[in-house]
């Protein structure tokens, strides 16, 4: 049996609602400090540290001046909570050691990336999805787009 690990606090999910280790990058949701009604995609690249922030719809975050915004910290944050220090150090390639990693600033200044764009859709979408199966009644009958996952 697999058992959940224990965070130090609870996430933060009004704050950063999606966080994920997906196709060579750390990357999520993350809602916007002065409207409710705007959230940023943001996600760094693995091994390179490249990252972006954009509104779902591909504007750029006011915020990303070279350096990452305050979304991307953010991010950081939350990844560290919800996967551990050990498993982002080494998901993200990063040659630190995960024991000296106390918050997301401690990654981001392991990483050496700069501003790299790309289209906040995919990530958006899979926010989307995951936000569709959180949000279905509770059923012992089976959901045929969840087969793949463990029992």
């Amino acid at each position: 049996m697999i058992k959940p690990r224990s965070l130090a606090r609870p996430r933060k999910v009004n704050k950063v609602p999606f966080v994920e280790l997906y196709a060579g990058r750390l990357q999520g949701v993350v809602s916007s400090g002065s409207d409710p009604n705007r959230v940023y995609v943001s996600y760094f690249e693995a091994q390179s540290g490249n990252f972006y922030c954009s509104t779902n719809n591909n504007r750029p975050c006011g915020g990303l001046r070279g350096s990452p915004c305050k979304h991307l910290l953010a991010l950081l944050d939350e990844a560290l909570l919800q996967y551990g220090a050990a498993r982002v150090v080494a998901y993200m390639g990063l040659g630190i050691e995960p024991e000296k990693v106390k918050r997301g600033g401690d990654l981001q200044r392991a990483m050496k990336g700069g501003p790299h764009k790309v289209e906040a859709g995919m990530v958006f979408s899979r926010f989307l999805t995951y936000l569709h199966y959180v949000n279905l009644p509770p059923t012992s009958a089976p959901i045929p787009e969840m087969g793949w996952f463990v029992r």
